[in-house]
């Protein structure tokens, strides 16, 4: 361990921040925007949804939009930066640099995990306007907000650093992600899916992920321990294949 360079680390941890934060128009305004008018759409159309369970419509969908917000930020803030940064020749100098790949994928998550929390937040803020959050859970609430961003993290910073170009991590984006953020329960239980295709949500990870933090609001927590080790093996999973693909170096430099 004294041998990771805590200092580079900390140096790319800042240095990113203060671009994120630079950058305010495209990372912070125009994701939560797009979220809130999405929102707005779902509060017009809520008296007209027949919802099973016993809570309204939107204290079911809401944890929906803060996931799919970290889920699609998690994704787009790691995979962009690092095909910008390879377009214009910076990873380069990264490389170079007396620091190993794993520690520069670490600076990275780390970046990416606060910029996801801080927007999560942001739209909790926003949302507690609409529904009572006397009952949240904030550890559950991070904890499982923690996996995701871990988890689609690991799935941008691959993307970035297998490929040099927008139109494979757009095709990825549009085809995988919002996919997985739109119909991973984001919006309605499986249990009003047909049950012919049930089985592809009841051990779907990401639907698990989805409605283990959707119990974070609820007052009444009951955690399946058999599934909780299924989300952390399917993060890890993530996590592994990431720091495989960083260490082996396949393709960084074109």
């Amino acid at each position: 361990m004294s041998n990771v360079s805590y200092y580079a680390i900390k140096t790319i941890f800042f240095f990113k921040i203060k671009e994120f934060f630079s950058e305010y128009q495209h990372s912070i305004i125009s994701p939560l925007v797009g979220i809130f008018i999405f929102f707005g759409i779902i509060i017009v159309l809520s008296d007209n949804f027949i919802f099973a369970q016993k809570n309204n419509y939107l204290q079911f969908v809401i944890p929906g939009f803060i996931i799919m917000i970290v889920m699609q930020t998690s994704y787009s803030n790691i995979s962009e930066n690092l095909i910008t940064m390879k377009q214009i020749g910076s990873f380069n100098d990264y490389l170079i640099s007396p620091i190993s790949r794993i520690e520069i994928l670490v600076a990275f998550m780390i970046t990416n995990i606060f910029i996801s929390l801080f927007l999560a937040i942001i739209s909790l803020f926003f949302f507690s306007f609409f529904i009572q959050l006397h009952s949240l859970n904030y550890f559950l609430f991070i904890y499982y907000l923690l996996l995701t961003s871990i988890i689609f993290s690991s799935i941008g910073s691959v993307v970035g650093f297998l490929f040099f170009t927008w139109d494979m991590q757009q095709a990825i984006f549009n085809f995988l992600i919002i996919p997985i953020s739109l119909l991973s329960g984001t919006f309605f239980s499986y249990e009003v899916v047909h049950s012919k295709w049930i089985f592809l949500f009841k051990y779907n990870p990401f639907y698990l992920i989805v409605d283990s933090f959707r119990k974070s609001f609820d007052e009444i927590i009951q955690i399946n321990y058999k599934f909780e080790l299924y989300i952390i093996f399917f993060t890890l999973f993530f996590l592994l294949i990431s720091i495989f693909i960083f260490k082996k170096g396949y393709k960084v430099i074109q």
